[in-house]
């Protein structure tokens, strides 16, 4: 009897869409006495896109934000957005200092982090490997995170 191993397997590929194929006779782009009978024109070839299986592009995206530090949403419009929130605490014009908004980015980056690893686990014990909203609610229930 013999094993079955990965080598002796066949992959099952995507199916490829065909590109629209042209209606059959003379094309429109010459008039008829401009054309020469029995020439061919060359046709150019566009070079192919990589298509990835589903899943495999996000989890390329996961290692690479995975190895990087830097931040991951833009300075400019988290620093409107906090200019924004602080106006409606302070009737006064506040400035702020370049790093103290980064700093309060990196927390808010990490807990962002930290609400969708909880909610990753919560939709891993439902048997699920799609987030759903629920189990980001359920992680910010479970944290005690209420009035954010």
């Amino acid at each position: 009897m013999r094993r079955d191993t990965s080598k002796h397997r066949r992959k099952a590929k995507s199916p490829q869409r065909r590109p629209p194929q042209a209606a059959p006779g003379p094309s429109p782009s010459r008039p008829p006495s401009q054309r020469q009978s029995g020439r061919t024109e060359p046709t150019t070839v566009l070079p192919k896109t990589r298509r990835f299986r589903p899943g495999t592009r996000a989890l390329m995206e996961i290692r690479k934000y995975q190895k990087t530090t830097n931040l991951l949403i833009r300075k400019a419009p988290f620093a409107r957005l906090v200019r924004e929130v602080c106006q409606q605490y302070s009737p006064q014009t506040l400035r702020w200092q370049v790093y103290s908004l980064m700093a309060l980015q990196e927390a808010a980056e990490a807990f962002l982090v930290m609400i969708f690893s909880d909610a990753n686990l919560c939709a891993l014990h439902a048997k699920r490997v799609t987030l759903f909203p629920r189990d980001i609610q359920l992680a910010r229930r479970i944290r005690g995170v209420h009035n954010l």
